[in-house]
């Protein structure tokens, strides 16, 4: 995964230990939470627990780290889900940008996918712990268990559960990048063509537009579903990309455009392939889940 790393490194055992697991608590955060910057959050307060505890108590590290991580991110995520109930409009996870090495492993670019990330947001807080640390990651059910603070057969039937919840929303099938390259690129030629047939054409009949504003900026509030109307959105909005710069990212595993007006960064266009035509398309425009990825390509540039 990309993100910054503020914590200094050092010689000693317990900076080494957190650094060493860095990359796999983030990810655990923000898929139990959607939010890069609250997954920070959750990473410095685990790092600040992490510092006062005696090592010689601790028999696994990483299991040790995984725990504390995976208690923050549970009591940030019933915050959150209060927060979620007044939010304007429909709330999208916030777009991470994703290394190369990222996409390679399909199933971890899946997980981490704006519309896997949206059926994460459906499971109760506990279950979405237990999926990710399961199916994601791999965990023991012991070991899940000492995170949640469940018996392992708890953990056992709320894995059950959370399971078959996931496979009844999950996305159709794993995508490749390839795919969705190809089927990015048709819709880059469509957008800065104006041809809204050429738009139609790459299109699912039973494509789903989301836009995120959060109240601040311009976006739709409710799902825009079929083709015809989302062609209709989308051709609509061209006129207002005259200024802009287009360019390609990787966000979420998968390939994504940013809209960027003076260098600013507008909007993160995200999007779903399936048997080579769009079925989703995510617009991130709230300027709170776009100040992460600004910084951030601002340093890559």
């Amino acid at each position: 995964m990309s993100e910054s790393n503020e914590h200094p490194e050092g010689t000693d055992p317990a900076t080494e230990a957190f650094v060493a697991h860095r990359n796999l608590l983030f990810t655990v955060a923000y898929e139990m939470l959607g939010s890069a910057a609250d997954a920070e959050d959750v990473l410095q307060e685990t790092w600040l627990r992490w510092a006062g505890v005696d090592l010689g108590t601790v028999r696994d590290r990483r299991a040790y780290l995984v725990r504390i991580t995976t208690r923050q991110a549970l009591n940030r995520l019933r915050t959150l889900g209060r927060r979620k109930e007044s939010y304007v409009g429909t709330w999208l996870p916030e777009p991470l940008l994703t290394a190369p090495d990222v996409a390679e492993d399909v199933e971890l670019a899946d997980s981490v996918s704006m519309a896997m990330l949206l059926v994460l947001e459906t499971l109760q807080p506990t279950e979405r712990a237990v999926f990710v640390l399961r199916e994601v990651f791999d965990l023991g059910y012991d070991e899940i268990a000492e995170a949640v603070d469940k018996s392992p057969a708890a953990v056992r039937q709320i894995a059950h559960r959370a399971r078959a919840h996931v496979a009844a929303r999950r996305p159709r099938g794993i995508v490749s990048p390839i795919e969705t390259r190809n089927a990015l690129d048709a819709f880059q030629r469509a957008v800065d063509t104006g041809d809204l047939r050429s738009l139609l054409d790459i299109l699912a009949p039973d494509v789903v537009f989301l836009g995120d504003g959060g109240g601040v900026k311009q976006a739709v509030l409710r799902p825009v579903m079929g083709a015809d109307k989302v062609a209709r959105l989308l051709a609509a909005g061209l006129g207002n990309l005259a200024t802009a710069s287009l360019g390609p990212v990787q966000v979420n595993g998968h390939p994504a455009l940013i809209i960027r007006f003076d260098g600013a960064i507008d909007t993160v266009m995200a999007i779903r392939i399936d048997d080579g035509l769009i079925t989703g398309l995510y617009a991130v425009r709230n300027p709170a889940k776009l100040s992460h990825m600004q910084q951030e390509t601002a340093l890559s540039r």
